[in-house]
């Protein structure tokens, strides 16, 4: 299972969009898909059909030792695509880890016992299911907390979204710092599996100077592929369907269609290396 985290400490840059609407076109594509909601607010949860009564264990009770990866799982409206949901609980593990020295390698530790019982064929869903993925993707809040860097620290990777506007650039730099950070010590593997522009709007000049410089800066670390401003990317969430499943004609299903398959491409490249 490769696990990557979604991350940016700035809220309001697509994260929770991209691990939605990503996990999706992954999924349509066979992949074996889990999105882990790390986020108090619970979007992705409710973006995946997924309401709060029926969250009885979520990245909360992974994260403070009460629950499994697979006995939080549950599944989605996307066909191959499961969900460990989240909730309002996990504004309240900063206070509760905080004198925990193993703090930062929960999540870390979950995901290991997973992978293991996985390979055995022991890992079950409350449901009976068998679970094995190929992807997690794990939606990070919008804060460099300790959430967050459970998420690094257990992640293979970290995929970054970045809003072209102007202001979006001025957190990635304490973003950057924090990876440094976790792969100094934590988790020295970590790498940026790429970033990802998000909200272009191609009648705006600054879209471009933005993903212009961002390209300077990182590289071939930017993906070709960016996602709109889209209003169906928007409306979706309160359908309780990715945008994929609520119109996949529109340009930001698209987008991220051609945006999975571009991953999967990396991915291909980075195996073969």
């Amino acid at each position: 299972m490769r696990v990557i985290a979604v991350a940016n400490q700035k809220g309001g840059v697509g994260k929770t969009t991209t691990a939605i609407n990503l996990g999706t076109a992954l999924a349509a594509v066979g992949r074996r898909v889990l999105v882990v909601d790390c986020d108090a607010q619970g979007n992705a949860s409710t973006g995946l059909g997924v309401e709060p009564m029926a969250r009885s264990k979520t990245s909360y009770d992974v994260l403070v030792g009460e629950a499994s990866i697979a006995d939080a799982v549950l599944p989605t409206v996307v066909p191959g695509l499961d969900l460990v949901p989240g909730d309002e609980n996990l504004a309240g593990v900063e206070t509760l880890l905080h004198e925990d020295a193993q703090k930062n390698f929960r999540f870390r530790n979950a995901v290991e016992a997973f992978r293991s019982a996985s390979a055995k064929n022991e890992a079950l869903s409350p449901d009976g299911r068998t679970l094995d993925y190929e992807i997690a993707l794990i939606d990070c809040p919008p804060s460099l907390s300790t959430v967050t860097i459970n998420a690094m620290v257990a992640a293979n990777a970290v995929l970054v979204p970045l809003q072209c506007e102007f202001l979006a650039l001025e957190g990635l730099s304490q973003l950057l710092r924090t990876i440094d950070l976790v792969r100094g010590g934590l988790n020295p593997q970590l790498e940026i599996q790429g970033v990802v522009l998000t909200m272009f709007d191609k009648r705006n000049k600054l879209s471009d100077q933005v993903a212009s410089e961002v390209r300077s800066f990182f590289g071939s670390k930017v993906y070709q592929t960016v996602i709109p401003r889209n209003v169906r990317l928007s409306e979706a969430p309160s359908f309780g369907k990715p945008a994929l499943l609520y119109d996949h004609k529109c340009s930001g299903s698209e987008a991220y269609i051609k945006l999975a398959s571009e991953l999967l491409q990396r991915e291909r490249e980075r195996n073969a290396a």
